[in-house]
């Protein structure tokens, strides 16, 4: 059962926004990616008060996805990835991503801290942050 309110299309759009964000590091680390962007969704705190759509998080700016900039963002969306996509927006969770509401690719090793929220771990090249539970109880 899914844990965000979704539509074969928004799944489509999570699918390519994960292939476009993490495809070099594996379906683990797609999920991941996916793991944020439904966190967003569900979180209606910090950075992301009145996210309430898989569109609305992909393509909020400022703080969205470098991925909406490139063209192979705007790919068909492949049926594997769609099922990835499937799987996250149905509460499948991957740590160090299962409460994150960040992540990025640091030139060298992850900070403890990024925009005032801990490092929960990295996973290959990307280093992922959470809130804590009393900044964002809907992502726990």
């Amino acid at each position: 059962m899914a844990v965000i309110k979704t539509n074969s299309e928004e799944a489509r759009l999570l699918a390519r926004l994960m292939r476009a964000e993490a495809e070099g590091e594996g379906e683990q680390g797609m999920l991941m990616v996916g793991n944020v962007g439904v966190n967003r969704v569900l979180g209606d705190c910090l950075d992301f008060p009145n996210i309430r759509s898989i569109t609305q998080m992909v393509y909020q700016s400022p703080g969205g996805f470098e991925a909406t900039q490139k063209g192979y963002f705007y790919q068909r969306a492949r049926e594997r990835d769609i099922r990835l996509a499937q799987r996250v927006i149905n509460g499948e969770r991957v740590w160090p991503a299962s409460n994150a509401l960040w992540f990025f690719r640091p030139e060298g090793d992850c900070p403890s801290t990024w925009y005032n929220q801990q490092n929960t771990g990295r996973f290959k090249s990307h280093c992922f942050f959470s809130p804590t539970p009393g900044d964002c109880p809907t992502v726990y």
